[in-house]
């Protein structure tokens, strides 16, 4: 059983894995396509909260969101590889993030090619997440194994 659970943690984790380097490999000195792709979504998904919360949010580079992210994915899917819970936190973190802004469906009508995309993207990360849920709340419930102290032996008087 431990071998069939380490390779669905391998497998689960290769998602963030490839995509960690796809982005580490492309970044350059401003990003790369993933900050361009980004920066429209990260801007509209800002205007939105400004508009119906009234927050002012903090401008940030996309290339330290990106770097962010990139750490979040790495680390996290390394350490949940190892069946790590600090692992399947940080996953949880990502998503938590990125998911409402790099899949706008909401953005689009739903009669758009890019809505139906979108949307079965937004689906895709929101299965991850439970699945992560699922992950913390399994190791969570498991009871720990504590080592068996034998009984000291009575002496006879």
């Amino acid at each position: 059983m431990g071998f069939v659970s380490f390779s669905g943690r391998v497998l689960f984790a290769s998602v963030f894995l490839l995509s960690v380097y796809q982005e580490f490999v492309e970044f350059g000195v401003d990003g790369g396509p993933a900050a361009k792709l980004l920066a429209p979504k990260y801007n509209t998904f800002v205007n939105h909260i400004t508009s119906h919360l009234g927050v002012k949010v903090p401008e940030v580079d996309m290339k330290h969101v990106i770097s962010a992210a990139i750490a979040l994915k790495g680390i996290g899917g390394l350490l949940f590889v190892f069946g790590s819970s600090f692992g399947a936190y940080l996953l949880l973190l990502y998503l938590t993030f990125a998911t409402p802004i790099l899949f706008d469906f909401y953005n689009y009508d739903i009669q758009k090619p890019e809505f139906v995309e979108l949307f079965s993207k937004f689906t895709q990360n929101l299965a991850r997440f439970g699945a992560l849920l699922f992950f913390l709340g399994m190791k969570n419930s498991i009871p720990k194994r504590h080592t068996k102290r034998k009984a000291p032996k009575t002496k006879a008087a």
